[in-house]
């Protein structure tokens, strides 16, 4: 049974930083593509970042919402079975629950919609006050 924990979630002020974790228990995690999605009170969920399995050869390929690109990075710890997503110049407007969603990958395609996604986290809440 796929688990997945967030941590990190809380309330910043409007250009802080915060550290989201999302702990996974999955067979191979390197096989997994993880991302994170984020819902806001009256809208619908939205990507915000994504890592692909991991490639022998390649590594990970990631890629970002336009909206969070250059201010949010994505990275995964294959060893540690966790993949993190550090926010920085945090804004109002980020305010959401954030989700962790992993799906098993046969490539290192990066996928963006949440079907994609076969397992959820229960989501962390995010508040940037102005």
């Amino acid at each position: 049974q796929v688990q997945l924990v967030e941590s990190g979630g809380g309330l910043v002020q409007a250009g802080g930083s915060l550290r989201l974790s999302c702990a996974a228990s999955v067979g191979t995690f390197s096989n997994y593509r993880m991302g994170w999605f984020r819902q806001a009170p009256g809208k619908e969920r939205e990507f915000v970042a994504t890592t692909s399995r991991t490639s022998i050869w390649s590594g990970s390929v990631t890629s970002y919402a336009d909206s969070v690109k250059g201010r949010f990075t994505i990275s995964r710890d294959n060893s540690k079975n966790t993949v993190n997503l550090q926010m920085n110049s945090l804004k109002p407007e980020d305010t959401a629950v954030y989700y962790c969603a992993a799906g098993y990958s046969k490539d290192t395609r990066v996928a963006l919609m949440a079907s994609e996604y076969d397992y959820w986290g229960q989501g962390t809440q995010v508040t940037v006050s102005s």
